[in-house]
């Protein structure tokens, strides 16, 4: 368990230590989650926890209640304390054998919600509209937040890796938290009136893979050979490193990579453009075809060395990498990296150099916003005996146009396996949860179709942890990117639609639907106000049993009658409605589940929509805003649209 080092005299430190805290004699005897201002899930049992002296009695008083624990020989012990009703404040007492002592004050209870995902789970409250009096009005004590720490690890970990602390809103502190799940509980107190605790375990730019342990995804299968291989990694960081770069080899090979670029000599290099300014990211160029490049490219130096310079280990510096790169030295694989604007440093074993020419050759992408290699350094190689040799006159080379996005290393931080779950997720233990908040899809665009089961998988993973009887509020991706003007394919859409279906089947889960508060231009819509409301509309259904709609219309059934299909409707408060038109729009008929798809007139029938196209005898799926940035008209009489979706015809 970790606890903060405590600076001066033992004397000064006991008068400044804070309540929660320790002295520097003792351990920290309560689990991270236990801190002053924490919030405990009301009316169920509540299971606390922390580490003693393997086999000590340890002594938890909380209240009016005192229960007793026997350490374990790890010297980890657990209690757990009757169902208590909302209210506090409390204070959380541990006391051993040996005199050891930990205190937590101000501690509620009430609900308490985990809230996860990527950027748009992350996104910051001073960064949202109407941001100004949210924070002026922001002060109240039944609100607080934990906010972990963007870690990760190879292995499950039962402490966090950073320091995690609870917080009070305030003006001061609302600002930086998660505006969604901030925004929720403020919503959500407005109904159930009791303290909300929230913890925001979120990362930006994450794939869903990562929140998932290696249970939930050896158990979705497909994962075991990437799964084999962190382990390998684990172990043996330079063996994990070369069999991940022979596989990024292969798939170079497999999907129209041309030649070897890794295992270029000097002589090939040389022949490489010259990159006009290697402390600059290729937007800054001045290269008019990357002002706005996203995707690939190769860069590679030569350095020459001495027999005595080549002899030993060395450490490979290569600046700061925007976002992933994949490295090797004299062909062998050297490095890999995932993250945006950070430095890369590889050592290099004995034998990894040699005399004479030596090449450097880096693959990276960037996905968005500024990539390349950029920056003041260091670039160079550090030798065994304490000199370093600078790396200079970098050349690249395009990867061709065909070449689709690598493949991320199951260890990549934000697209690869398990990594974020075992360091953000697991140190959370069995923390009493009444919900969690789940808003991430956007980096899982790219391979839509296999959504559904990942996020059905990650639910179930997770209930594993929390209790199986943990609902989710799952937030369906906002509307981004290009307007349709006719039918068209869209990941985006797929994407919805996948959340929509694991909603669907989970049976304790509510969707909130988003495809109205997007900006076609920014994959960061800032209306986060909105969001927390439909979610808390969906805990008011699903958790709370609130006799009203989850989420808005969800379509039932699509059923031909002649040259007609009729799209049917469930959980409608109100009734149907089109606004700004009398026939909702953005309606298709499709010949399968990948098109052709054809616009079709809609006409509004209580809780059915009508449909007609050229195509309706034989059409075998109904679609619905099916774009990136549909316009979309149907709602029901709540305010609350109808989202994306695909339905099969009957």
């Amino acid at each position: 368990m970790k606890f903060a080092a405590i600076a001066g005299t033992l004397c000064a430190a006991l008068m400044s230590l804070p309540a929660g805290a320790q002295t520097p004699s003792s351990p920290p005897l309560l689990a991270e989650m236990f801190q002053d201002h924490a919030v405990l899930q009301r009316d169920r049992a509540v299971p606390i926890w922390g580490q003693a002296a393997p086999n000590e009695a340890v002594t938890v008083k909380l209240g009016a209640q005192t229960l007793t624990a026997t350490a374990d020989a790890k010297g980890q012990w657990q209690v757990s304390y009757s169902a208590t009703p909302a209210g506090g404040p409390y204070t959380l007492e541990v006391v051993t054998a040996s005199g050891a002592k930990q205190t937590a004050r101000d501690v509620m209870f009430g609900d308490v919600f985990l809230c996860s995902g990527q950027s748009n789970m992350e996104w910051n409250v001073q960064g949202t509209i109407g941001s100004q009096g949210a924070i002026a009005t922001a002060k109240d004590d039944a609100i607080r937040m934990m906010t972990v720490a963007k870690t990760q690890s190879l292995t499950p970990s039962d402490t966090f890796l950073s320091p995690v602390h609870w917080q009070v809103a305030s003006p001061e502190t609302v600002p930086n938290w998660s505006a969604v799940c901030y925004y929720y509980a403020r919503e959500l107190k407005r109904t159930i009136n009791v303290p909300v605790g929230l913890i925001n375990a979120s990362w930006g730019g994450s794939n869903i893979r990562p929140f998932m342990s290696e249970t939930a995804l050896r158990n979705n299968g497909g994962y075991n050979d990437q799964l084999d291989l962190m382990k390998v990694y684990a172990r043996d960081t330079a063996a994990g490193t070369t069999r991940w770069g022979q596989q990024f080899e292969s798939w170079w090979a497999a999907n129209g990579g041309e030649g070897k670029p890794w295992a270029a000599n000097a002589k090939t290099i040389a022949t490489w453009d010259a990159v006009p300014d290697i402390s600059k990211n290729w937007e800054q160029w001045g290269v008019a075809e990357f002002a706005t490049y996203n995707g690939g490219l190769w860069y590679a130096a030569t350095v020459k060395l001495t027999a005595a310079q080549a002899k030993g280990a060395a450490t490979l510096n290569l600046g700061t990498i925007d976002e992933i790169d994949q490295t090797w030295v004299n062909g062998k694989p050297a490095g890999y990296t995932s993250g945006a604007g950070t430095l890369r440093a590889y050592k290099l074993p004995a034998g990894a150099l040699k005399a004479g020419d030596n090449t450097i050759v880096i693959n990276t992408v960037d996905t968005w916003g500024a990539g390349g290699v950029y920056g003041d350094g260091p670039r160079n190689l550090t030798l065994a005996d304490g000199g370093s040799v600078a790396l200079t006159h970098w050349r690249f080379l395009r990867v061709p146009k065909t070449v689709p996005q690598p493949p991320r290393a199951p260890w990549d931080a934000t697209g690869g396996l398990m990594t974020l779950y075992n360091a953000m997720i697991a140190p959370i233990g069995p923390y009493g949860l009444k919900g969690a908040l789940w808003y991430q899809g956007e980096s899982n665009t790219g391979e839509a179709d296999s959504y559904a089961g990942l996020l059905g998988g990650m639910m179930k993973d997770w209930r594993g942890q929390f209790g199986p009887d943990l609902p989710f509020l799952i937030v369906q991706l906002a509307n981004y990117g290009a307007r349709p003007t006719q039918p068209v394919e869209s990941g985006w859409a797929r994407l919805q639609d996948q959340q929509r279906l694991a909603v669907a089947r989970d049976g304790n889960a509510a969707l909130a639907v988003t495809v109205d508060i997007g900006d076609p231009n920014d994959i960061h819509p800032l209306d986060k106000n909105t969001v927390g409301k439909r979610l808390a509309r969906g805990a008011r259904s699903v958790i709370y049993k609130e006799n009203i709609t989850p989420s808005g219309p969800q379509p039932q059934s699509a059923i031909r009658a002649g040259d007609t299909v009729t799209v049917n409707f469930t959980d409608i408060d109100g009734g149907l409605i089109s606004y700004s038109t009398d026939k909702p729009i953005s309606f298709e008929l499709c010949d399968s589940n990948r098109g052709p798809c054809t616009y079709a007139a809609a006409q509004l029938s209580g809780n059915s929509v009508t449909l007609e196209a050229p195509n309706a005898a034989t059409a075998q799926y109904v679609r619905y805003c099916w774009a990136d940035s549909p316009t979309c008209t149907l709602y029901d009489r709540a305010g609350l649209p109808a989202g994306p979706f695909e339905i099969a015809i009957k």
